[in-house]
């Protein structure tokens, strides 16, 4: 019996995942951190107050990381143990579940125990708002709804594009989502020039974001949820954020949990209005840990998902 052409890859997309989980992200010479600073050195260099110039510094370096991942791609094509340890080794360094739980973790340990300085501290390796005012309550809820967002935007996403388009869709994927971090956030700065990096990581999680959604409706009786609400609550509410992708996976952890995510936050002092998703109670502590536990489920069904696509593709 002859194996699938693509098996090897598949199985790197399963070590690499297993190696997130157990190891979280290399701690130094993080390959995603070598190239944010990359981008900061271009950005020093390109940088004007023009859509033109972001489409061409966005362009330029998802081009770079896509091309690198093809050569790599055609380096190993005809060595099925090189495509493993390779598949693994990007796999590894372009997810964030292990990291993404520690932090949550860590959050909802410092609130249970009263240190709410710390907290608020700890919860903008998260988030993007202001946290130095914010409540218990406000915390724990920036916590899930970070748990939420990035168990599409670190985990399925990434897992999904190396599915379908290999090493150039994971590494180029990285680079979209990192460059939307970076410059893609309505600030004066980055209004025009982000603009290309955000439409496209909008683009690029679309799918993902959806997938997400539906697997965290079908996981929601392992946290005490409904599929059901789950489902209700991303078509009455999900539409009401600013983000199209965001606010399809906050809401469908929000009804899955039967809470209340969204609201108002701030962001360099401006209040900004994100709509409420869901009807449930305020976000508890205890929460944060369901949360958690709903994002694991997810990323494990797009794990397997990842898996039969790519390893079934002739």
């Amino acid at each position: 019996m002859t194996l699938p052409r693509h098996w090897p890859s598949a199985v790197g997309l399963a070590v690499g995942y297993l190696a997130d989980r157990v190891f979280g992200d290399p701690e130094r010479a993080h390959p995603v951190a070598a190239f944010g600073a990359a981008a900061s050195w271009l950005e020093s260099r390109c940088y004007s107050d023009r859509q033109t110039a972001g489409l061409l510094h966005t362009g330029a370096l998802v081009g770079t990381a896509i091309g690198l991942g093809a050569a790599l791609e055609r380096l190993i094509s005809h060595r099925s143990w090189a495509t493993v340890i390779t598949t693994a080794a990007a796999t590894w360094a372009v997810l964030g579940g292990r990291s993404l739980s520690r932090e949550a973790a860590t959050v909802a340990g410092q609130l249970a125990d009263g240190r709410l300085v710390a907290a608020r501290g700890q919860v903008r390796h998260l988030v993007g708002r202001d946290t130095a005012e914010l409540s218990p309550e406000e915390v724990a809820r920036a916590t899930v709804e970070s748990v939420a967002e990035n168990a599409s935007d670190a985990i399925v996403a990434p897992l999904l594009w190396g599915a379908v388009a290999g090493l150039p869709g994971m590494l180029g994927y990285r680079a979209i989502n990192t460059l939307d971090a970076m410059i893609g956030h309505r600030s004066s700065r980055y209004r025009r020039f982000g603009w290309a990096a955000a439409r496209l990581d909008d683009l690029a999680n679309w799918v993902p974001a959806r997938l997400a959604a539906l697997a965290a409706a079908a996981w929601a009786p392992l946290v005490g949820g409904t599929a059901g609400n789950a489902m209700a609550v991303v078509r009455s509410d999900a539409g009401q954020h600013p983000s199209p992708n965001a606010g399809v996976v906050e809401a469908a952890f929000a009804g899955a949990l039967d809470v209340r995510l969204g609201g108002q936050n701030a962001y360099h002092g401006a209040v900004e209005d994100r709509g409420l998703l869901g009807n449930g109670r305020p976000v508890a502590v205890a929460d944060i840990a369901r949360a958690s536990r709903l994002a694991a489920a997810v990323s494990m069904s797009a794990l397997a998902v990842a898996v039969l696509v790519r390893g079934l593709r002739p």
